[in-house]
């Protein structure tokens, strides 16, 4: 009979899928190396087993024990399958930003869940990474991973990822491409390739909003490079100990919409249902094509599974929302589909000035109809009414209709994108679009870029 032990001997050694589609205008073959043939779906079966062993070996986690991890979430899901064959109780915190399912998977295995905000500083108190260092101090028996810094990351990758690839490849590889994170994959991965071959290139994968790629060609860690951004699983606003730039040879940064466009093409175009980063790495090969011969050999590593964005990436409404859908739009009404179902924020002439800035604010707009006898008469904008505040600070206690400017242009539902293009000037912020059964909303200056782009 041929059966393994535990679920933990099923790490590993998953395959090369070629890819077809979506690279045919590449001249080299394209590899992917599919990780969701591991039990916990994802990559980081291979490290949180290897850091985990390590710990057991040198006295830092004991029998009983609690594990504690910040993880975007498959990290987690290796630690939980290791955790429920070795006894140990597991924590983990997360970002705000990471899927419900990636949690709610995390609470189905016996996990712990913690969850934070992600548009916080590292070192804030309130940070996945301060929040699990604070509770490692306040648990008995506890031990954190810290997989940002553990060396054990990237020696499970030495020690296995990489030597799968070039078995695989029969050591023809010649490119490695995969997303950076923590570091460990692409660092692991890369110190095998370079020792057998020094000649094969190591390219990672960076998102916009993260420090690496601009780190790696200055030396400089800008945090102006650092912002919110929705790619899972890649980039980071921190320098982990893990990511070994002198094996790196080159970083390219690929955009969120172009990560959730591409991942969902992979899933309908090669069949392969894979997560966030997937969609990157792909993208950033497609980028760099010009780089590539025929002759070359690339390998992509693709994360994790795409069960995990279900609600996310995978969901029209969501992919919708941000204007990550290339949805033709040739009339008013496919300019408001977005946000149709929004109230439409509008002030009277009587009310004051300063409700008008009240609801600019709160409402995050720049942009405000006036109406009177449910009638447009007037608007409001941002730029007008701050010049004319600066002069007359008093206006803000003003009526409305002392300070408005001419109402915005109005169109009906049909009127084409073209003919609404050319209503916006220098003093035209916005257009009114009337549609159903006394229906009437907003078409601003971002909705057109939108549709532009």
């Amino acid at each position: 009979m041929k059966y393994y032990n535990n679920i933990l001997e099923t790490i590993g050694n998953t395959p090369l899928v070629k890819i077809n589609k979506i690279t045919k205008d590449v001249k080299a073959l394209v590899l992917a190396k599919v990780e969701t043939t591991n039990p916990g779906n994802s990559v980081k079966d291979r490290m949180a087993l290897q850091m985990i062993e390590d710990a057991e070996a040198d006295g830092r986690l004991k029998p009983g024990g609690t594990v504690i991890e910040g993880t975007s979430g498959n990290t987690g899901m290796g630690l939980a399958l290791a955790c429920i064959q070795k006894g140990y109780k597991l924590i983990c915190v997360l970002s705000d930003k990471q899927s419900k399912e990636k949690m709610d998977i995390l609470r189905a295995v016996g996990a712990e869940v913690h969850v934070c905000p992600t548009n916080v500083e590292p070192d804030d108190p309130r940070s996945y990474y301060s929040v699990s260092k604070r509770l490692a101090t306040e648990v008995p028996n506890s031990w954190y991973v810290n997989q940002y810094d553990n060396p054990s990351n990237t020696k499970a990758h030495y020690l296995t990822t990489g030597p799968e690839i070039w078995e695989q490849t029969e050591g023809k590889i010649t490119h490695f491409v995969v997303g950076v994170g923590t570091g460990g994959t692409i660092s692991g991965v890369g110190k095998y390739l370079k020792e057998k071959n020094p000649d094969i290139k190591i390219w990672g994968i960076d998102t916009y909003g993260s420090v690496f790629k601009k780190y790696h060609e200055t030396g400089i860690f800008d945090e102006n490079e650092i912002y919110p951004y929705i790619t899972e699983g890649i980039g980071e606003d921190i320098l982990p100990k893990n990511v070994n730039f002198d094996v790196i040879d080159k970083f390219e940064k690929v955009t969120d919409k172009d990560a959730a466009v591409y991942q969902r093409r992979l899933a309908k175009e090669e069949g392969i249902f894979v997560g966030n980063s997937a969609g990157s790495a792909i993208k950033g090969i497609l980028q760099l094509k010009d780089e590539l011969k025929e002759d070359d050999v690339v390998v992509v590593l693709f994360h994790d599974h795409g069960s995990r964005y279900v609600g996310k990436m995978f969901n029209d409404d969501w992919m919708r929302d941000r204007g990550f859908l290339d949805e033709e739009k040739v009339c008013a009404e496919d300019l408001i589909k977005d946000h149709a179902g929004k109230h439409l924020v509008t002030v009277s002439t009587s009310d004051p000035v300063s409700q008008a800035i009240l609801l600019m604010n709160q409402y995050k707009i720049s942009q405000i109809p006036v109406v009177e006898n449910n009638k447009f008469v007037g608007s409001l904008t941002d730029n007008k009414l701050f010049s004319a505040l600066l002069e007359k600070p008093e206006l803000k206690e003003l009526p409305v209709k002392h300070v408005m400017e001419a109402a915005f242009p109005e169109v009906n539902g049909n009127t084409p994108i073209e003919e609404i293009s050319k209503l916006f000037s220098h003093d035209t912020q916005a257009v009114i679009v009337n549609y159903g059964e006394d229906q009437r909303h907003i078409i601003t200056r971002q909705d057109m870029i939108k549709a532009i782009c």
